[in-house]
């Protein structure tokens, strides 16, 4: 009786975690169609770029999501299968899975040959004849592991003139330094790619057995720094040789005299790929203590051609036709316009939260569908030359940009100044030469979308690192951030481009040092055969 009762609990205890995982099955379903959705939007992003200003933060919304959506429905799939185990009445549930990606074809593999049987389990007999094999592929890892390399420089004396002759010693980028070019690029990457301060760096590397303090990282970081100089200065160069520039800004806390101060760091991004151009994309970033126009005066003493950025009046200097190098175009960002507009549309996601929200503005909600038609017509030109963009424009565009302006204007006529509508229009109309002047060059892209996302990686990471350790650690972190993200948009792995440019700059003299560059470190002999 006690054994009935036990086997009837057991099976009561499996068809209700069936019954909960099969109720879970809802869950995988939505974990199913959310790794679908995302999936679509990666690859909608990889086309057309992004679509918003909100599809960042969706994309993450989104993998969070199917985080845990996953994690719940496995969860409960394995404590379906576990009370299933206890009985033989109760099938285990099973749920579908997207189809998994096989292993890439460049990673390694290790053989492990499970001991074949000696004899047939049936009968006892030892003729056994194999007729093939199954092969189970599992991902491992194989743990980090530290080494010394020791380098043998042996002295010889000469028998004639008892001159003692040895190899020189091998470079160091700093002096009397002790870590290899990969242990170095990697802690250079962690603290500028991946925004894991040096002290944090620090204690993972205690626990794994190795004794590096935070000074002596903080050394390797500065040395580091100074050699890679030169690279920083051609890559400015070449940045600044462009015909149009993205820039932006964005604050960075800098600690000065106990406290932080709202220091900023700026982008200027050459990206000429959406505009069918073959020079090679570059970031550059610079920082600053405050955000004085004097700065980007500065930056782009040198510079002659387009500046798409937004109506900040620190640039109106360098859009004067005094200007001794001649007056930069201003080309404004239809996506910070819209953005105004669409935080106005956008009021019925509030009411789902409160209730009290105001109700959407339909002149906010036209003005993003209007806008969103001049979007479609570019996503159309991806890839196109300034040409081909200038006659679709003046084709397509134009006459939506002027219905555009009349309808903005006709509104803002029937408009207070205190309505919320009013003050996005009233940015747009008068700005409006430098928002339609893409009608008459086919150079000007329409959003600073290149210049946003350059600055991406400091919005992410101050939340980490909280802030700079002084004016000159800004200034540092304006260098390597310029070093990783060229190395990016390039899509070569920064870690490895460091690494081999630290183990080779010493070697490479002045006027070849252009080699080391990423894009030309890319298409080298030794990397195209790797």
């Amino acid at each position: 009786m006690i054994l009935a009762q036990r086997a009837a609990r057991l099976e009561a205890e499996a068809v209700a975690a069936s019954a909960k995982a099969e109720a879970a099955d809802v869950k995988a379903a939505e974990a199913l169609i959310s790794y679908l959705k995302l999936e679509i939007e990666k690859l909608r992003r990889q086309i057309y770029g992004s679509r918003s200003e909100r599809k960042a933060r969706l994309l993450e919304q989104m993998e969070l999501e199917l985080e845990e959506l996953e994690a719940t429905a496995t969860e409960d799939e394995l404590a379906a299968e576990r009370a299933a185990a206890k009985t033989q009445t109760v099938r285990s549930f099973q749920r579908k899975r997207p189809s998994r990606k096989p292993f890439p074809d460049h990673l390694p593999r290790e053989r492990v040959v499970i001991a074949a049987p000696q004899s047939c389990p049936c009968c006892g007999s030892s003729k056994l004849s194999k007729l093939g094999e199954d092969i189970t592929e599992t991902l491992e890892v194989v743990p980090r592991q530290w080494k010394v390399i020791q380098t043998v420089r042996e002295k010889f004396s000469c028998r004639d003139c008892e001159t003692i002759t040895q190899p020189p010693a091998p470079f160091h980028v700093t002096p009397r330094g002790f870590a290899g070019p990969n242990l170095l690029a990697m802690i250079l990457f962690e603290k500028f790619g991946q925004h894991q301060p040096l002290n944090r760096q620090s204690e993972r590397y205690a626990r794994e057995g190795i004794d590096l303090s935070l000074s002596t990282l903080a050394d390797q970081v500065g040395a580091c720094a100074t050699a890679l100089q030169p690279l920083y200065r051609l890559i400015e160069r070449h940045v600044l040789a462009a015909e149009r520039l993205h820039g932006d800004d964005t604050t960075v806390p800098i600690l000065a005299k106990g406290q932080t101060v709202k220091g900023h760091i700026w982008t200027y991004v050459r990206d000429d790929r959406p505009f069918g151009g073959r020079a090679p994309p570059a970031a550059l970033y610079y920082a600053s203590r405050d955000r004085r126009q004097e700065h980007p005066t500065r930056h782009l003493q040198s510079f002659s051609g387009i500046l798409q950025a937004d109506a900040y009046s620190g640039y109106n200097e360098l859009y004067d036709a005094s200007r001794a190098q001649g007056p930069i175009t201003s080309a404004l960002c239809w996506a910070h316009a819209r953005r105004q507009f669409f935080e106005l549309a956008d009021i019925a996601a509030t009411a789902r939260r409160d209730k009290n929200a105001a109700t959407i503005s339909p002149i906010a909600l036209e003005a993003v569908k209007r806008i969103d038609a001049l979007f479609d017509i570019e996503r159309g030109l991806n890839g196109q030359g300034a040409e081909e963009r200038l006659r679709v424009r003046k084709e397509q565009s134009a006459p939506l940009l002027t219905a555009l302006e009349a309808w903005l204007r006709e509104q803002r006529g029937r408009l207070s100044n205190s309505s919320s509508v009013a003050k996005p229009i009233d940015y747009m109309l008068r700005r409006w030469d430098r928002f339609a002047r893409f009608i008459e060059d086919g150079r000007i892209c329409l959003t600073n979308n290149a210049a946003e996302r350059a600055l991406r990686g400091f919005a992410l990471g101050r939340k980490s690192w909280l802030f700079a350790g002084s004016e000159r650690g800004a200034d540092r972190a304006a260098i390597m951030a310029t070093l990783i993200m060229t190395a990016k948009l390039n899509d070569i792995d920064p870690q490895a481009w460091l690494a081999d440019v630290l183990a080779s700059i010493a070697s490479t003299p002045q006027g070849r040092l252009n080699e080391l560059l990423p894009w030309e470190w890319k298409n080298s002999p030794v990397q195209s055969a790797a």
